[in-house]
């Protein structure tokens, strides 16, 4: 028998995957969760992080169904703990469990910046707008202290670089000094995730991510700094949270957001036995009609990695929602509205790592 899931942890489970077969690494670091205990209460998991160092920090990417060809994550695993985080298998390279290893277990890269600044200088590189945040969150809990995004910004900022953050954090609006003068140039926007405006699902599905209504406050804040602010409904997990897709539109129209946009639920490799582990902990009444819709979305299965189809789903349930949703956009005024940055004022540091003078 499974045991009670861990105190506000997002998975229920923490299977070792083995799929890749790398030696152990040294972690350091278990000052996150080194505050007082409540009597009676569980003891907290610990957070440790180990530092990373790569030989460069952005990442490629060639999908023809994404919006991007670059990006960068400032660190690998993610505390916020969202149970469908497509994220989660990238822990089994380092046979760690995308289980609660993903949220307690994390990577830090603190030299990003500077090896941005390489990458940037070199004589081949082509500007295109960076994405930040688009496996895990830029602005979890350990960037307050470690601040790596913002160092990233910095260096984005003084080459008038274009950037797109996504994050389900308030937090982002600690870098309002560098991103408004950025969005006043049109080099900067950024994405909040909103998935749930119900407190007791959000506590679930994502829980140590900020309140929505924190999120939806950070999209305030952002709007009235001048900084183009989205929603993302990502994702929709069908018979949890799709009735509230014309609530959370609203919601973002009213907090100043420029466009919103949806996905439907992903399950891909190892995500799919977490999440049917914690529907059977957390809606065991429906956990078989979440299912099945989802497999009704993705043609039978838990997961369609096929491009295009495993953005959008098929079938008439996805018909439906996207029917919905274009009919709430166009109610709040969020309809066609496109995010356009520029490219043309980038330049490049000096290869020894000065800023050009003029």
């Amino acid at each position: 028998m499974r045991g009670p899931p861990p105190p506000a942890r997002g998975a229920t489970l923490n299977r070792t995957s083995s799929r890749f077969g790398l030696p152990d690494r040294q972690d350091d670091g278990d000052w996150l969760d080194a505050r007082g205990e409540v009597d009676g209460a569980p003891a907290p998991l610990r957070t440790t992080v180990t530092i990373e160092r790569p030989k460069t920090v952005i990442t490629r990417n060639l999908s023809p169904d994404i919006g991007f060809d670059r990006s960068i994550n400032p660190y690998r695993g993610c505390e916020h703990g969202c149970i469908y985080c497509f994220a989660r298998p990238t822990h089994a390279f380092h046979d760690l469990s995308p289980g609660i290893d993903f949220e307690t277990k994390l990577f830090a890269k603190p030299e990003a910046a500077s090896l941005l600044r390489r990458e940037l200088a070199s004589p081949g590189y082509s500007p295109r707008s960076i994405a930040l945040g688009t496996n895990t969150d830029p602005y979890q809990p350990i960037e307050e202290h470690r601040l790596i995004t913002r160092s990233i910004l910095e260096v984005l900022a003084e080459t008038r670089h274009p950037l797109t953050i996504t994050t389900k954090s308030n937090r982002v609006v600690r870098d309002i000094d560098i991103l408004a003068p950025m969005a006043a140039d049109r080099l900067a926007a950024v994405c909040i995730s909103v998935t749930s405006l119900t407190p007791e699902i959000a506590r679930t599905l994502e829980p140590r991510a900020p309140h929505p209504r924190r999120r939806l406050a950070a999209v305030r804040a952002l709007s009235d700094a001048g900084i183009p602010a989205y929603v993302s409904i990502s994702p929709v997990v069908p018979g949890i949270t799709d009735h509230e897709v014309e609530h959370i539109v609203a919601a973002a129209a009213e907090a100043g957001a420029r466009g919103a946009f949806f996905l439907p639920v992903r399950l891909p490799f190892e995500v799919a036995p977490l999440f049917r582990a914690w529907l059977d902990e957390h809606f065991p009444d429906r956990a078989g009609k979440v299912m099945a819709i989802i497999q009704s979305l993705r043609g039978g299965r838990d997961n369609d990695p096929q491009f295009f189809t495993r953005m959008q789903g098929q079938g008439p349930w996805a018909d439906l929602m996207r029917t919905r949703f274009a009919i709430a956009l166009r109610r709040h005024g969020l309809a066609g509205m496109r995010l356009d940055l520029r490219t043309d004022l980038f330049r490049a540091p000096e290869r020894g790592g000065q800023m050009r003078l003029l």
